[in-house]
């Protein structure tokens, strides 16, 4: 006989930058009755607006967004406190009987509001220590170290990303084991639909180069001063983000304006096939094609497998 399966409890949206992911994430929530709920990790904080592309209030159609704005600049990321914040906005809306849906492509914080995940203590001397070093040395030299020990994890965080870099270092000191040990598998929490958004590498480039021109003329740079007045340069997470890094860099004159932008162009196109590799590895995640001029296509795709039905 014919049965209707039931609609996911969690959708979660996820992929590279600049896939479409955001959009997507909207017509699911409209459709649904439901709620986004952010899980990229830099749109968490306020006023990192154009370099994330976080969208318009207009571009959100109406549909609630949960996890945007909650961040001052100066706040140090913690995928501990992410997951704290994501499960309360979860569970609240499942509560309700409505859909959360998780959109973004911060592959840890995705598994950590999803999946069985628990957090390795941390030392203050150890995190200290690495801290100093990643000063004296350069975040480069620290993840030489952290290839040599853990290379799936030096494959997985960006050369620059100091701060995750020493976190990854320090894990591995406390518990003798490789970070990625540490990294759960595909238990989930919830009953989740995961649907990554799939466009090929040469399409994917070309709208990263895009996007990048679009901040630019949009005003990052005149953001980016304005979010230093604020302590940009001083906060250990936002600091890094793509886009404000290389800005950063440029109004500390140690780049032209225009070096910063192909800097930024470069380092997200590398980022995008991170995260790629990321969601690749989980084998629950659905792939549907988000090649250019097929929105209206991509969207019933999804639609459809949210509410598909089987013969039992």
């Amino acid at each position: 006989m014919n049965s209707a399966v039931p609609a996911p409890r969690v959708i979660a949206v996820v992929g590279p930058t600049a896939a479409g992911k955001s959009d997507l994430g909207v017509a699911i929530a409209r459709r649904l009755g439901g709620e986004v709920v952010n899980a990229d990790s830099m749109q968490l904080y306020k006023g990192m607006d154009i370099g994330t592309a976080k969208l318009t209030v207009a571009e959100r159609e109406g549909v609630v967004h949960r996890l945007l704005d909650i961040w001052d600049v100066t706040e140090t990321a913690s995928v501990a406190e992410y997951q704290r914040l994501a499960r309360a906005e979860i569970d609240r809306l499942l509560a309700e009987g409505r859909t959360p849906v998780l959109v973004g492509g911060s592959g840890l914080y995705i598994k950590g509001a999803i999946d069985a995940m628990d957090f390795p203590g941390t030392d203050p001397a150890v995190r200290a220590r690495l801290e100093d070093e990643l000063e004296r040395d350069g975040s480069g030299a620290l993840h030489a170290r952290l290839a040599a020990a853990d290379p799936a994890a030096a494959r997985a965080i960006l050369p620059g990303n100091g701060r995750r870099i020493v976190r990854a270092l320090e894990v591995i000191e406390l518990t003798g084991r490789p970070f990625t040990a540490n990294l759960p598998g595909h238990e989930g929490v919830y009953d989740t639909l995961q649907i990554g958004v799939d466009v090929e590498r040469p399409e994917l480039d070309e709208r990263i180069a895009l996007r990048v021109d679009r901040m630019w003329e949009a005003g990052l740079v005149d953001e980016v001063r304005g979010l230093e007045r604020a302590g940009l340069r001083e906060g250990r997470t936002a600091s890094r983000a793509l886009g404000y890094q290389q800005v950063l860099a440029h109004l500390a004159g140690e780049a032209t304006e225009e070096a910063a932008r192909a800097e930024t162009v470069r380092a997200t196109k590398r980022f995008a096939r991170r995260q790629d590799s990321w969601f690749r590895r989980d084998p629950r995640v659905h792939w549907l094609s988000g090649a250019a001029g097929r929105r209206a296509e991509l969207e019933a795709h999804a639609l459809a497998l949210v509410e598909r039905t089987v013969t039992a």
